[in-house]
């Protein structure tokens, strides 16, 4: 897609330019991480057996490790190379705990890490029609971004992502022993997975709450994780569980933060809980979304700016 840039009503186009090598990708990535995908940096040329990793980061949502590699070259498979690193970090866990524990100088047991919820994502300046298609599945622990630099020193992320209708994995897992190996311990979770076994009643409260929310801004989208559905707009702003009798909202601001006339959502501050902020609400019925919605409201002004 071209960018244009504006002088006097009119517009002119900004030329992309070419990143000089994969090293210039990774540093401007390295250097940005937090705001391009909201992880931690660990370490740069990770090397264990026969692989090296370009990038180690950590997912402190998600509690798991993230591989990230540059490519400039077209001539590489996505699907073998992204399996290859996964195996690589699950039959290695304790090396990458011990790499994480040096660089951060924080102290990181097995226990603390979901290991089902890692993943891989290539970084590359165009990919080729067959890699887009390659990830072509629902529940695939890959992700392909391109990016592009352009002569007014903008650079654009742009994460290519798999259509709704797209199949599962494991519909090809039997073809190759190590992708049934790695889907046996890595999950990539949807929606559906978390309305199995959900009544109709909560399941059309859930989908009503959810256009609602997406009708906030054409920049909301939602990203199921192991233990809710995120809504995000450059961050989580909202995260949703529903349940068989009633659905819990995490809202994603601070103690006092909220303007809640009502008293609606709990201060869950000083307790355990899942999804992002301070505040929970629960919903039993579709009485009050127009209310809710307004609390939603607030924390999405907060992240999407």
């Amino acid at each position: 897609m071209p960018i244009f840039s504006i002088k006097q009503n009119k517009l002119e186009r900004i030329k992309e330019i070419s990143f000089k090598n994969e090293k210039e990708i990774q540093k401007i990535t390295e250097s940005n991480l937090q705001k391009i995908f909201n992880l931690d940096f660990v370490k740069s040329e990770v090397s264990l057996g026969n692989l090296r990793i370009d990038t180690l980061a950590f997912d402190e949502e998600t509690k798991s490790f993230v591989v990230i590699e540059y490519k400039k070259d077209k001539n590489f498979s996505v699907i073998d190379q992204g399996y290859a690193y996964l195996a690589l970090l699950l039959n290695n866990k304790a090396d990458f705990i011990l790499k994480y524990n040096e660089c951060k100088n924080k102290i990181l047991k097995k226990g603390d890490i979901d290991w089902s919820q890692s993943k891989v994502i290539f970084i590359s300046p165009q990919f080729t029609k067959y890699q887009k298609q390659a990830i072509n599945f629902k529940d695939l622990p890959i992700e392909l971004w391109e990016i592009n630099k352009y002569e007014n020193n903008t650079v654009l992320f742009n994460q290519l992502k798999s259509p709704e209708t797209s199949e599962s994995i494991t519909k090809i897992s039997s073809k190759s022993d190590l992708v049934q190996k790695i889907n046996r311990e890595i999950k990539v979770y949807t929606e559906e997975d978390h309305l199995q076994g959900i009544p109709n009643n909560i399941v059309e409260i859930y989908e009503e709450l959810k256009e609602r929310i997406l009708n906030l801004g054409d920049n909301v989208e939602i990203l199921p994780r192991k233990h809710y559905i995120g809504f995000i707009a450059n961050t989580n702003f909202a995260d949703i569980h529903p349940q068989k009798s009633q659905i819990k909202i995490w809202i994603n601001l601070n103690k006092g933060e909220l303007n809640d006339t009502k008293n609606l959502a709990r201060d869950v501050s000083k307790i355990g809980h899942w999804g992002n902020g301070d505040y929970e609400i629960v919903i039993k019925s579709n009485s009050n979304l127009d209310y809710i919605m307004t609390l939603i409201k607030q924390s999405y002004k907060k992240h999407s700016f």
